[in-house]
């Protein structure tokens, strides 16, 4: 499928260092070593079947954060990104509203990529959606066959999680605390006939009155796990540097999804080191679909609202932690970023070496773009309490603005 475009991204002297991540697999901040001088991202995509609202927004914007960060390390970037266009909430959200589900996801896709280019969010390429990529999703489901890892109920494909004895290992939770998330997550460890509550779905036989896909595993559609190793480990080129998505992602779907990738291909890790933002909340509870306690970017942005300035708002948390919207941080970054468009409007100015340095550390120090956004502010509050006669420090600080936090002033 086609992406979104582009935001040109400003060449700025010198070359920043290596970002460094935290890994929820280790608990630790490892610097990022990409192999060959290309960085293997990927990042888990929608289910369209509703717009992107701020934690969306928050998660991809925080992953181009480190796509940025790579790129003014010198380092060229492989990021990969799905579409779940078929999955149980896009059919019961298209049975509840009457609309056919492939419409439906069309118009949440297209919404979604009008939304990322007016946040200036670098697009990934490949852009996969999951109906695109069915063949190869089926071939990893074999791959795991032939590992012994697969068995069935009623005609349900269920992979074993025993098959892999790293099971476990991104997330660290308890069973009895994993067997509570499944539930409320899109598992099902009731099911009778499975060989243990906690192994999900493979691929599901075709119901009356759903979409389903001929294949070699018959006639069905595949879970939500291995549909992201396919793409993702397919896409990439083998092993990625980072998987990332929101920190709801980290059990079941990516201890899922890792094992799954762990056992059909035979070798580990999945990835070097696995990277989750934070949660976005409002009225005091977690931002989502299911709450229906959402704040939409394209609702802000059809109500007049700079795109720039939602971007801005949303940097202004650290990309791991858990935070409130309120109309407040908007209202703040719409005035930041106004001081900042004067400032840089000057023909003159204090110099901005310093300062591009500042941003640079930040940002390579698990993506502190709240330091980052900081020593911009230091700069501006120096523009325009005193002035400079740097020439070049306006130009210099607009540009490494642009390049490493995506906000084109």
């Amino acid at each position: 499928m086609h992406t979104w475009p582009a935001a040109d991204v400003p060449r700025i002297p010198g070359q920043g260092e290596l970002p460094a991540v935290f890994n929820t697999a280790t608990q630790t901040v490892e610097q990022t070593a990409p192999r060959n001088g290309t960085a293997r991202m990927y990042v888990c995509g929608i289910t369209p079947y509703d717009a992107a609202h701020l934690g969306h927004a928050a998660t991809y914007i925080a992953f181009d954060l480190l796509y940025r960060a790579w790129l003014d390390a010198g380092v060229a970037v492989k990021y990969v990104q799905n579409i779940t266009d078929i999955d149980d909430p896009l059919l019961e959200r298209a049975g509840q509203t009457g609309v056919d589900w492939e419409g439906l996801a069309a118009r949440e896709v297209t919404r979604f990529k009008d939304d990322m280019a007016a946040l200036r969010v670098l697009p990934p390429d490949p852009y996969v959606p999951v109906t695109e990529a069915m063949g190869r999703i089926v071939d990893w489901i074999e791959e795991c066959k032939l590992a012994d890892a697969v068995y069935s109920v009623d005609g349900d494909l269920y992979f074993d999680i025993h098959a892999d004895p790293d099971f476990g290992s991104v997330s660290h939770l308890d069973e009895a605390t994993m067997l509570t998330l499944f539930a409320e997550r899109g598992g099902d460890p009731e099911r009778a006939g499975k060989r243990h509550p906690l192994d999900p779905l493979l691929w599901l036989a075709a119901r009356p009155n759903e979409p389903a896909w001929d294949t070699r595993l018959g006639h069905g559609r595949p879970g939500w796990h291995i549909e992201c190793v396919a793409i993702a480990l397919d896409n990439a080129g083998g092993s990625l540097d980072v998987q990332g998505g929101g920190r709801d992602l980290i059990f079941p779907h990516h201890e899922m999804s890792v094992s799954q990738a762990h056992v059909a291909s035979g070798r580990g890790p999945c990835a070097r080191a696995y990277v989750h933002s934070g949660m976005v909340g409002l009225h005091g509870e977690k931002m989502s679909k299911s709450k229906g306690n959402l704040v939409f970017v394209h609702a802000l942005r059809a109500a007049g609202h700079n795109p720039l300035a939602i971007r801005l708002a949303i940097m202004a948390n650290h990309y791991r932690s858990d935070w409130e919207w309120t109309p407040d941080l908007l209202l703040a970054a719409e005035d930041r970023l106004a001081r900042w468009r004067e400032a840089v409007s000057r023909e003159t100015g204090p110099s901005a070496e310093e300062t591009l340095q500042s941003m640079r550390s930040a940002l390579a120090n698990d993506l502190d773009a709240p330091a980052a956004i900081a020593a911009v502010d230091r700069w501006v509050d120096r523009q325009l309490t005193h002035g400079g006669d740097d020439p070049a420090g306006p130009g210099l600080c607009a540009r490494a603005i642009d390049a490493l936090l995506g906000i084109s002033i």
